[in-house]
């Protein structure tokens, strides 16, 4: 099933993030066609897919108000190949909101069918317990509220375990779509801290919620990639483990949304219910 459509994506290559030109970690010097652009990277490096040596496809700029200026293009798909595979994972952050939406408005959700309305970027505040601007709320089709977070997942490897320890295993004899998809994963400056303080921000918020209303409370993963078979949250952030543990105890609703991306910028819908791993 067809989600969304990426028109005019041309291929390149990422050869230095920041540029050289402009020292934004948001932008980087890319090469298409022999001609050197500067494109805005949203994600900034995304672990290892948006750095220099990066095969990406990338739509020219939109004068979106969030992308700098003096970048003609904008990163949205970042292309890796492995064992004789390639794979188009999608890298750009609002990919996720337009990709649920979509599914939303085609009734491709399972769990959210024939919604009566809904709205996006809905500021919510409860005085000493909630705080956060989400995704998507709305009604459903039997007329209870909810509310939607989406987090993005461009990220998968085999194995969840730190860079370090990965260095020494081989994956050889393992498939190349058995990886776990994980959240999150990123810079931080001591090993102690969560990784996106918002994100457990959000997961802890939509608990408190849901264990004090009856409104539907729902975290959706966008898996931007096809290679992978289960998600779990990472093991280098406890605390998120913990936070979804937590919530899915108080009854949060989890959906593992599966994207395959080609070349020519289609995005489908291939699941909603990717398995995930069990933890904690």
């Amino acid at each position: 099933m067809l989600v969304m459509k990426i028109d005019n994506l041309v291929e390149g290559s990422i050869i230095k993030r920041p540029s050289k030109l402009v020292k934004s970690p948001y932008v980087a010097d890319v090469v298409i066609n022999s001609t050197e652009i500067l494109a805005h990277t949203a994600s900034l490096g995304c672990c290892g897919l948006c750095e220099a040596g990066s095969s990406v496809l990338l739509a020219p700029m939109k004068n979106d108000k969030d992308e700098p200026k003096k970048c003609t293009y904008s990163v949205q798909l970042s292309i890796i190949q492995e064992k004789n595979h390639e794979i188009i994972i999608g890298v750009y952050p609002k990919l996720a909101e337009l990709l649920v939406e979509n599914c939303l408005t085609n009734n491709y959700l399972s769990i959210l069918k024939n919604i009566k309305r809904y709205k996006r970027e809905t500021k919510i505040f409860v005085e000493n317990k909630v705080d956060s601007r989400f995704d998507f709320t709305g009604i459903d089709e039997n007329d209870v509220p909810f509310i939607m977070e989406v987090k993005n997942v461009p990220l998968a490897d085999y194995e969840d375990i730190l860079s370090k320890e990965r260095k020494k295993k081989c994956y050889d004899d393992r498939e190349y779509n058995s990886k776990v998809a994980y959240f999150p994963d990123g810079y931080r400056k001591k090993i102690t801290e969560t990784i996106s303080p918002r994100a457990l921000k959000h997961i802890r918020e939509l608990t408190l919620i849901k264990k004090e209303s009856t409104t539907r409370c729902i975290m959706c993963y966008v898996i931007q990639r096809d290679d992978v078979d289960r998600f779990q949250p990472s093991i280098i952030d406890p605390d998120y483990r913990l936070a979804v543990k937590e919530a899915i105890d108080a009854g949060v609703e989890i959906i593992t949304l599966v994207i395959k991306w080609t070349r020519d910028g289609r995005a489908y819908f291939i699941k909603d219910n990717l398995t995930i791993t069990p933890f904690l």
